[in-house]
C-alpha cells in the first residue's frame, strides 16, 4: 500500500519543519520572528499528529491535534495583543 510507504517520510519532513521552527525560535533576532517560529511549531506538530493518528488508526490522535489547534490559536492571539499593546488583557 502507497500510504505505509509515503507516511514516514511525510512524519520525517514534518519532524524536520519542527526542528527548523526551533531553531528560530531559540535564535531569533526579535520577539515576532520568536511568535511566528511558536505558531509554525503547533501547527507542524499539529500535522505531525494527523499523520500518526492515520498511520496507527487510532482517533484519540484527531482529538489531540484539535485541542493543540484551539491552544495553539488561543496562544497566538495571546502573543499578538502582547506584542501589540503590552498587556493581553485590557
Amino acid at each position: 500500500m502507497i500510504t505505509a510507504a509515503v507516511l514516514p517520510w511525510v512524519a520525517g519532513a514534518f519532524a524536520l519543519a519542527i526542528a527548523l521552527a526551533l531553531y528560530r525560535l531559540l535564535r531569533g533576532p526579535s520577539l515576532a520572528d520568536r511568535v511566528l517560529a511558536l505558531d509554525t511549531m503547533y501547527v507542524n506538530a499539529l500535522a505531525l499528529l494527523i499523520v500518526v493518528g492515520i498511520a496507527l488508526g487510532d482517533a484519540v490522535y484527531f482529538e489531540a491535534a484539535l485541542l493543540i489547534a484551539v491552544f495553539g490559536f488561543f496562544g497566538t492571539v495571546a502573543a499578538a495583543r502582547f506584542l501589540k499593546r503590552g498587556s493581553i488583557v485590557e
